[in-house]
């Protein structure tokens, strides 16, 4: 056999698969192509989790007192207010704790002593001025221990907060807990509690900011006269607000008058242990569908308000046309809600700052 003929022969096989692995095929002896279920993962987007908003508003009018000889009498009403939102596990994301505490003094002639046009800020608005912080034992203000609670409460179900230990006095016997929150924690757990059995899905998705925002005044308080008893009505307006970046994706409003009435001597005619509802707990109870020109109660024209408003951008909110006497002035706003909508604008702009 001519060797030399066996050597080029051999050469052109080598060359041959030499040029097939070039071309992109492979010699026997090669590493196999990676299957599809060993390829690298392609990236999926995830969708954002939806969650309830809820809010909670308990109000008492018991540490009102009567005018005397010795001083003059004071309507005093505390509302307790919690904002949520909250998984369909229980898991609360979010919440806000915060409290209004009005008080509209009367002499003993049944006469207003507090200026009608008084407004009252809240006790997260009011901060260092509500005064707590000189006296307490660990030196934070009011909304400070506030805040430190609501975040200890964000990823714990309401069973869990309801297992807090607390000493004899309410308050929270974890260290940690204990180091920034001194005050009874009891109303706290079950104003969260309220929120949570109310709130319901209406946009929010997890990771959305939560803002709570109020807005009280006296504006219907009046003097007794020899017919008629004085009222000490402190009115609050309350909204719990969802916002992504400055687009609003869930509101829910609610309100409050706090009626205290006194006679013309001072004393108090109101009792005071009574419940104190808000106009969402009245429904129908309210009254207003009677006299409404769309035939719809307080609480249904406030829910339809805030579902126009969802999706809206914060500026978008504030610049729905209004008439002169306040109401809604867009064809489709007005077909649902007649009420005045402009305390309900200022509570979303609140909600963004």
């Amino acid at each position: 056999m001519n060797m030399k003929k066996l050597s080029l022969a051999a050469l052109s096989m080598t060359l041959s698969a030499t040029l097939l692995a070039g071309c992109g095929g492979a010699p026997a002896t090669s590493t196999p192509a990676p299957t599809p279920a060993e390829s690298a993962p392609v990236e999926t987007a995830v969708a954002a989790e939806a969650v309830k908003t809820g809010l909670s508003m308990v109000t008492s009018v018991a540490k009102s007192k009567d005018a005397s000889a010795d001083g003059n009498g004071q309507a005093q009403a505390n509302v307790a207010l919690v904002a949520v939102t909250v998984g369909d596990d229980g898991v609360i994301d979010a919440c806000v704790i915060d409290a209004i505490q009005s008080k509209i003094d009367f002499d003993a002639q049944g006469k207003l002593v507090t200026d009608p046009a008084t407004k009252f800020s809240s006790k997260n608005e009011l901060g260092e001025a509500y005064g707590m912080k000189k006296g307490s034992s660990i030196g934070k203000e009011w909304n400070e221990q506030a805040a430190a609670f609501a975040q200890y409460a964000v990823g714990k179900t309401v069973e869990e907060l309801k297992g807090i230990a607390v000493n004899e006095d309410g308050q929270a016997t974890d260290a940690d807990l204990a180091a920034s929150v001194t005050l009874e924690v009891a109303d706290f757990v079950s104003g969260i509690e309220a929120a949570v059995n109310n709130a319901s899905h209406m946009g929010a998705q997890k990771g959305d900011k939560l803002a709570l925002t109020t807005s009280t005044n006296m504006d219907k308080s009046k003097d007794a006269s020899a017919d008629a008893d004085g009222l000490a009505q402190a009115y609050a307006t309350v909204a719990a607000v969802t916002l992504n970046g400055d687009t609003v994706t869930s509101c829910y409003i609610d309100s409050v008058q706090a009626n205290v009435n006194f006679n013309a001597a001072g004393t108090i005619t109101t009792d005071l242990t009574a419940a104190q509802p808000t106009k969402n707990e009245l429904g129908d109870a309210y009254g207003m569908k009677k006299k409404s020109g769309i035939g719809k109660e307080w609480n249904e024209q406030a829910a339809a308000f805030c579902a126009y408003v969802t999706g809206k951008t914060v500026d978008e909110v504030a610049g729905i046309a209004v008439t002169e006497d306040g109401d809604a002035a867009d064809a489709d706003l007005a077909a649902s809600v007649t009420i005045g909508i402009g305390e309900f604008q200022t509570l979303i702009e609140k909600a963004a700052q």
